[in-house]
């Protein structure tokens, strides 16, 4: 039975990821890293290693901690309200995910304690220009070569690629659409480019070109053709992370716009007091409950080993648009000072529809919401 009811070993994650991203990753910092070629908290981001917040759903063999989904939940609410500048989500989550579930056993003892740790960065490199979400728009070739491989193509949106260690390469390996293995390339391997891209929410993605990159046999995660199985299992968990992230992002920029509008007056009396006000932020909170439900239940499924194709991207789509919306209405409550840089506002604005694009979309969401009730 679901339960909605924290326990109080979940609450105290909460207030201690609270507290330190309070302490090490404040407004200022936030801004200060943004558009930066690294993008890191840099104290943060040890902090969270020795808290062990980065290996937080890692087995203790590897060095993690081996909580569930639902401690997840928690910390990425906590995330989400922060606008944490850490690689926590690309390193911690997708890749470690992905060598959890397709890893040898000597890729994940030698990977995934540094991966825990935060001594190791670990970035995939998925989308690519022109091209969508589905297994067909990687289109980044793997071409047999001897005993290994040689990659040529390239990939956008590759979050943190400067501060990376290696890259986790989504590569096709033959004609039919899911003939995709996933791939180990250090960033500073022969043939490999970064050139750095500005986004709406000023974090830091990179283009990466691969011209000719040599990879080992040994590089590659689990068997031939297996990659996009891998992926996939690995997003439907991790989405819920991403929404879970974007319903604390929403919690925090409604609270502080319903405080604006207590404290703020026009023609004499507080914003609240007028009442189309005071029901867009009634709608918003009715909206932003409603998506947290659905990212809990999405994290509960998980833990009681339930079917995730229906409700991870359903929690995604929800969360996305709820985050946009309340965003955008928080925007208008503001009026023209939400805009400046010198509010707060701003900042969730611009990540809100970051995050709701980022890792499965609004159509992509759509389509395998559909194709899960129609089956």
């Amino acid at each position: 039975m679901l339960d909605l009811d924290f326990t109080e070993e979940q609450d105290m994650l909460r207030d201690m990821v609270r507290g330190v991203c309070a302490q090490l990753a404040p407004f200022d910092v936030v801004r200060a890293l943004e558009d930066d070629p690294d993008g890191i908290a840099r104290d943060l981001w040890t902090r969270f290693g020795e808290l062990g917040v980065n290996g937080l759903m890692i087995p203790e063999e590897f060095g993690g901690s081996g909580m569930s989904l639902l401690d997840g939940v928690v910390v990425y609410e906590e995330i989400g309200r922060a606008l944490t500048p850490v690689p926590h989500f690309v390193s911690c989550v997708l890749s470690a995910g992905a060598l959890l579930k397709g890893g040898s056993d000597e890729q994940k003892t030698a990977l995934l304690p540094a991966l825990a740790s935060g001594d190791m960065v670990l970035t995939p490199a998925w989308l690519e220009p022109d091209n969508g979400y589905s297994p067909l728009g990687v289109q980044l070739t793997a071409t047999a070569d001897g005993d290994g491989f040689v990659l040529s193509g390239s990939k956008m949106h590759v979050a943190f690629a400067r501060a990376a260690d290696q890259l986790l390469v989504l590569a096709r390996t033959g004609d039919d659409d899911t003939d995709i293995d996933l791939f180990l390339v250090p960033t500073d391997a022969d043939g490999v480019t970064l050139e750095q891209r500005m986004s709406i929410s000023s974090d830091t993605q990179y283009r990466v070109d691969f011209d000719g990159v040599t990879v080992a046999a040994a590089d590659r995660i689990g068997p031939a053709g297996s990659g996009w199985a891998t992926w996939e299992a690995v997003m439907h968990e991790s989405v819920i992370l991403a929404s879970a992230q974007a319903t604390g992002g929403a919690d925090y920029a409604l609270e502080i716009t319903a405080q604006y509008a207590k404290d703020r007056e026009q023609f004499d009396k507080a914003l609240a007091e007028f009442q189309a006000i005071s029901h867009y932020l009634a709608n918003a909170k009715t909206d932003l409950d409603g998506a947290k439900l659905l990212v809990y239940e999405a994290a509960w499924a998980h833990s009681v080993g339930a079917d995730l194709s229906r409700l991870a991207p359903m929690a995604k789509l929800f969360a996305g648009e709820v985050y946009r919306d309340i965003t955008a209405m928080a925007q208008q409550v503001f009026g023209g000072v939400g805009f400046t840089l010198d509010y707060d506002i701003q900042l969730y604005f611009r990540r809100a529809k970051q995050l709701q694009l980022s890792w499965w979309d609004r159509d992509t969401c759509e389509t395998r919401v559909a194709d899960a009730v129609l089956a």
